[in-house]
């Protein structure tokens, strides 16, 4: 579901805002886009309503990112044991005018798969950037 509809609260905002400056500190050039989704039926018909998704673009495609945009997918679940709502996967998925070229998923052994790869150095990053959305998401279950 599109983060901007998601920040129904000021700890869920403020933490949607950490997830943002989170990937701008990997990636700088990125610019934040709180409604990937389109506001059509067959859109939300789509749309996971135990996620938070952000759009990344950047100026341009990159050699080093094999995409354009990158949209995130930060997915929950609400364990009625202690009442937390822990994240449980991070999805990154890489885009350009072609569609998808490669993603990233915390569930699929930490590996990007797809048509194309992105650096070394930026997947790196990206594995770092989906450490700390769990860490950023989880703490207080762990704490708990």
């Amino acid at each position: 579901m599109n983060a901007a509809e998601q920040a129904k609260n000021i700890e869920v905002a403020s933490k949607i805002a950490t997830v943002v400056n989170l990937f701008k500190s990997e990636f700088p050039d990125a610019k934040a886009d709180l409604k990937p989704w389109s506001n059509d039926p067959d859109t939300r018909e789509l749309v996971d309503p135990d996620s938070i998704d952000i759009g990344f673009h950047f100026p341009g495609w990159s050699p080093r990112f094999q995409c354009r945009s990158i949209l995130v997918q930060i997915r929950f679940y609400d364990d009625p044991l202690d009442g937390y709502r822990r994240a449980i996967g991070v999805e990154a998925v890489g885009f350009n005018h072609t569609g998808e070229q490669w993603r990233l998923s915390t569930v699929e052994n930490w590996r990007i798969l797809g048509k194309s790869q992105p650096a070394m150095e930026v997947t790196e990053q990206l594995k770092r950037f989906c450490s700390q959305v769990f860490e950023l998401f989880n703490c207080e279950a762990q704490a708990g």
